[in-house]
């Protein structure tokens, strides 16, 4: 008997520069601004970034585990609301033992009010 799969969520950030950028200076600041918020929470022990976020297809997707779905989901719409976070982003729900992104129930971001 296998391991009892671990929810995973991914945040899917489409790859778009952000606005209004010197020339010359790095497209995506945004990244690195999630990576920190991300594991910021992580060390308050809220959530576990569950992998290194890296490109794959026009996204760049971000992990996280290690809560609820319910406390997954949020998070991913804090991050979709984060300053230039690229509009369009949204998380699919998923597990670790899924072979390829994107397999999971997509969610839109940010989630509504409750």
């Amino acid at each position: 008997m296998g391991a009892v799969p671990i929810l995973v969520v991914e945040i899917h950030v489409p790859l778009l520069p952000a606005p209004n950028l010197p020339e010359g200076a790095y497209p995506f600041p945004w990244i690195e601004e999630i990576e920190d918020f991300l594991s910021d929470l992580e060390g308050q022990g809220d959530v576990e970034v569950f992998d290194d976020g890296e490109e794959h297809e026009d996204v760049y997707v971000f992990l996280v585990a290690g809560a609820g779905e319910e406390e997954l989901l949020a998070v991913a719409s804090h991050v979709a609301t984060r300053p230039a976070v690229p509009t369009g982003t949204f998380a699919v729900v998923s597990d670790d033992g899924a072979e390829e992104f994107g397999l999971g129930r997509h969610v839109a971001l940010p989630l509504p009010a409750a």
